[in-house]
């Protein structure tokens, strides 16, 4: 049975200092954000024609890598140079909405991802790191008032930290702790929290009794569905089967695709996920590029909605 409130969602970065620190370039010096900048990088005209081509794509649901693009006012240190004050960042998501999409604010707290968080990534889970977490989830909910809300939280490892200059890995019970208490920031704002269901992976058993049903989860995977799984062969069989394994337990869920790997990964997916999922709980598919918008990129965030299009119709097809 088609879900009518199907998004077809793709994950923009507004910010991009969610890798290594500045001047840092290890194992990045092929992306469009080799390392983080004290300046924000952002196109706005690039951004807003970029747009204007994922609506024509068919997207409805736009994630936004909030990180240093917003001029915070209860953190101001934490902003890029030239940042987007409380009024031009409103006046966006406005524009957006008005274009018909759901526009959902994403601020990263993985330790991995965390670099935007300047000198409070190095303060984990201390009564100053807490303060400053539901500070600027409050904030953004204040902008962006949104109805659901992304965490991130994927690639907290030391091997996904390898190139960074400090590893800071939480676990465990403090894990668990410091997850549920952003869960509760997200929902007193009013707004449903998303994951990545990187800890599922992990951990499935511990999942399952204490994952909440209220957090969406995001499964990602970005590889060939079937035949040769390349390197890694049985984590990426167990991150392919976790999203069979997540409906079956009665999670939301928007699995997500990119054109990282495979271009046409998000056709691929969604066609593979077609017949095994349950539709009560598929919310969506999710689409990603892992580069910022920039002219010498925009070879790959047109593929990108291409093969959005691509998996929207094929899905129609089969759904009808």
């Amino acid at each position: 049975m088609k879900n009518e409130h199907f998004m077809w969602a793709h994950l923009l970065h507004l910010g991009s200092n969610m890798w290594n620190e500045v001047g840092n370039t290890r194992g990045r010096e092929h992306r469009s954000t080799p390392c983080a900048s004290e300046v924000l990088r952002f196109d706005r005209p690039l951004w807003e024609a970029h747009t204007l081509a994922l609506k024509e794509a068919g997207v409805n649901t736009l994630i936004i890598d909030v990180a240093e693009a917003l001029e915070y006012k209860s953190h101001p240190e934490i902003s890029a140079k030239g940042a987007l004050t409380h009024e031009e960042m409103s006046a966006e998501v406005e524009r957006l909405k008005a274009l018909g999409f759901e526009v959902i604010p994403k601020l990263n707290f993985s330790t991995g991802h965390d670099v935007w968080l300047g000198e409070y990534s190095r303060m984990i889970s201390t009564s100053i790191y807490y303060k400053v977490c539901r500070d600027l989830i409050e904030e953004v909910c204040e902008v962006f008032k949104p109805n659901h809300f992304h965490l991130g939280m994927d690639e907290e490892t030391a091997r996904n930290q390898r190139n960074q200059m400090i590893a800071i890995i939480r676990q465990h019970e403090l894990w668990w702790h410091d997850f549920y208490y952003l869960v509760e920031c997200v929902e007193r704002c009013g707004a449903r929290p998303w994951i990545w269901a990187d800890y599922f992976w992990a951990y499935p058993e511990e999942c399952i009794e204490k994952m909440p049903k209220s957090v969406v989860m995001c499964g990602w995977y970005y590889w060939k569905c079937e035949g040769d799984f390349g390197e890694r062969t049985e984590f990426r069989r167990q991150m392919l089967s976790s999203f069979e394994k997540l409906s079956q337990l009665g999670y939301d869920q928007v699995p997500t695709a990119s054109v990282w790997a495979e271009l046409d990964n998000m056709p691929e997916l969604t066609e593979y996920l077609s017949d095994k999922l349950d539709p009560q709980h598929w919310l969506g598919m999710m689409q990603t590029t892992w580069e910022r918008i920039d002219p010498d990129w925009m070879h790959v965030h047109h593929a990108a909605a291409e093969h959005i299009a691509i998996a929207k119709q094929q899905y129609e097809r089969e759904q009808k």
